[in-house]
């Protein structure tokens, strides 16, 4: 009898250490995950990039990168948001070495993004827009500010490597009217950057949220929405995040936690306060209303969350025509070939994001049309497919073929023919319904 009742105390004993290092809701414990804030906002005058070229005079809002580092258990995943314009995949390739150096993983597996305000400092050299805008390049780039910005997204990678702790994931939709196709049109059907609220849009707000999962507190939300940064003109001459930056410095005032700004498919797609001389002229502060206000109420309706994850990265090379009569610039022979044909073509890399079985991120360095995207959302096979674009570089607006027929400046500083949008939308979704739902 007392041995019986000593091996009831100790399965006792071992059930309550169970839940005492293992509480229920930790159980199946994988995601650990950190973010780190860190400013980019320069000392000096730079060129800021977007527009004609110009010198900043000041600052409005100072600028950042957004770090997060989460880890499956098994697989790292480095998510960067920088309040730049663009960067050369070039610069990207350059500072992805330096981050899987730093942090031991594949190189894939880190994305940088940026939010493409056009009130941001150039950050490395031009790459592409050198070929379609070469007179505003007069100046080398300042490798000064440039080396700052690599060291401070390097260092904040190590910092959110070494926060690492257990986390939480949670996913839903938003909604906000924030944006409006540009793609203005006039009597004789001439296109022209403008106002046009019968053109195609995108509008959904696609959410992740990390919480800590001992606290519950909130870490991190994700913001994934199609917005070009130009509520300012190029008249403006102050450093800003523009209304990606403002949005989300509000919603980090709000929350307490970072916010990482992930633009989408903008290509055809503005603010709808657009290119205004200044940030009051551009009701720029209207946009914490108008998408700040609801990317917290997506945040907040978001109450199923997820410990155990799993991560699946994969990554496709599309092979497609280059325009004919466009040169190309050295430091981008990656992204080009000349196939046996003579004619030359583009290397357009996409990157795929598997989380779980219900979300899929897919990420190109383009200025892509909502059509497209919204198209192949709609024929993925996941209940959350986001598409993060201006991600890992810059290689021009992919148009539909419908829009790259009616011409306009997008045509003007697109590499591409009208054949890119088909071969996108098939190679997307045939990874998608495929390799990536399969895995």
């Amino acid at each position: 009898m007392k041995v019986q009742i000593k091996s009831l105390i100790v399965l006792l004993a071992t059930i309550m250490a169970v839940f005492v290092f293992n509480p229920p809701h930790l159980m199946g414990q994988s995601l650990s995950g950190h973010v780190v804030k860190k400013n980019i906002t320069p000392k000096n005058s730079q060129h800021l990039l977007g527009y004609g070229a110009r010198k900043s005079t000041g600052v409005h809002d100072s600028i950042y990168h957004k770090i997060l580092v989460l880890d499956d258990g098994e697989t790292t995943f480095v998510l960067v948001s920088s309040d730049i314009c663009l960067v050369s995949p070039a610069e990207y390739d350059r500072v992805k070495a330096l981050v899987a150096n730093e942090m031991d993983i594949s190189p894939d597996q880190f994305y940088w993004s940026v939010t493409h305000t056009h009130s941001a400092p150039e950050v490395g050299p031009p790459g592409l827009p050198e070929l379609f805008l070469g007179d505003r390049y007069t100046h080398s780039f300042d490798t000064a500010y440039t080396n700052f910005v690599t060291r401070q997204l390097l260092d904040g990678v190590v910092e959110a490597k070494l926060g690492l702790k257990p986390a939480r994931l949670g996913v839903g939709w938003g909604h906000s009217n924030a944006n409006i196709n540009r793609r203005a049109v006039d009597e004789k059907g001439v296109v022209r950057l403008g106002m046009n609220p019968d053109g195609p849009v995108d509008r959904r707000i696609g959410v992740l949220k990390l919480t800590d999962a001992h606290s519950g507190n909130l870490m991190a939300t994700i913001a994934n929405y199609a917005i070009h940064g130009t509520v300012m003109s190029g008249h403006n001459l102050d450093i800003s995040g523009d209304a990606p930056g403002i949005v989300a410095t509000y919603v980090e005032e709000k929350t307490g936690a970072p916010l990482l700004f992930i633009n989408g498919a903008a290509g055809n797609i503005a603010p709808i306060y657009s290119v205004y001389p200044s940030p009051s002229a551009g009701h720029l502060n209207e946009f914490k209303v108008l998408l700040g206000d609801k990317i917290l109420d997506a945040v907040n309706r978001i109450n199923g969350f997820e410990t155990d994850i799993k991560f699946q990265f994969g990554k496709e090379i599309l092979r497609t025509p280059r325009k004919e009569t466009l040169g190309w610039t050295e430091a981008l022979s990656d992204y080009t070939s000349t196939p046996q044909s003579g004619k030359p073509e583009v290397l357009l890399p996409v990157y795929f994001l598997k989380i779980n079985p219900r979300i899929a991120i897919w990420a190109a360095p383009l200025e892509l049309f909502c059509e497209s995207s919204n198209a192949i959302r709609s024929q993925s096979p996941f209940e959350f497919t986001f598409y993060y674009g201006y991600t890992n570089g810059w290689l021009g607006y992919l148009l539909t073929k419908e829009e790259y027929h009616k011409g306009g400046y997008e045509v003007s500083v697109s590499p591409y023919t009208s054949a890119a949008d088909k071969q996108l939308r098939k190679t997307v979704t045939a990874y998608l319904q495929g390799e990536l739902s399969g895995q």
